[in-house]
């Protein structure tokens, strides 16, 4: 019997393209264990652990491509152990090996080296960029919701004191908690005393 496995990193991404890879391969649909929003390199995944729950010996563990299996060697060590112990074959896009072979073992192991090394390219070319782009001014955290003139006429609001937090949320169109912030900022407080223009209805 053949067991699909899919994975996506984030909860945006789509499982489509790993399904019908999965059914190419002749994977039948329910019969597919998917996770979404972990990573590769997260060990503790349901889909993953349902997956492996469902093989049996002599079952076929089907994924499209290795990472999205495993993104270290030492995660993808322990899954070819266990794969071997209850003498599970795994199929990588149509490509099986066989744990409990010398040379798929050897195979599997390299395979894990290659996973884990474009990881962490990846990691670094991410730091890379972040370092190039604040050296450039580039990254300056989350751009103010309010202008500075806007921040100027809220002050003058609140010192007023006629307008609830509410009442000023709703005139420049943001939340309540960007109302203290605001004004936590301009006064230099940790907390907003509890004065009539920014209590809660």
């Amino acid at each position: 019997m053949k067991i699909g496995y899919a994975r996506v990193s984030t909860q945006g991404q789509d499982l489509t393209a790993q399904r019908e890879g999965l059914e190419r391969l002749g994977v039948e649909a329910e019969r597919i264990y998917v996770d979404h929003g972990l990573t590769g390199t997260n060990r503790d995944r349901p889909g993953l652990r349902e997956a492996l729950a469902a093989c049996r010996s002599g079952d076929t563990l089907v994924v499209t491509k290795l990472d999205r299996l495993a993104r270290s060697l030492p995660d993808a060590r322990d899954i070819a152990d266990e794969l071997t112990r209850r003498r599970i074959v795994l199929s990588l896009g149509g490509s099986a090996y066989d744990p409990t072979d010398p040379v798929g073992k050897l195979l599997f192991n390299v395979l894990g080296m290659v996973a884990e090394f474009e990881a962490d390219l990846i990691r670094m070319r991410t730091r890379e960029g972040m370092a190039v782009a604040k050296a450039k001014g580039r990254l300056r955290g989350k751009k103010p919701k309010l202008t500075p003139a806007q921040q100027r006429h809220l002050l003058a609001l609140h010192t007023a004191g006629e307008h609830t937090s509410g009442e000023l949320a709703e005139l420049f169109g943001v939340s309540r908690a960007t109302i203290y912030r605001t004004i936590q900022r301009a006064m230099g407080l940790k907390a907003l005393p509890t004065t009539p223009s920014v209590a809660s209805r």
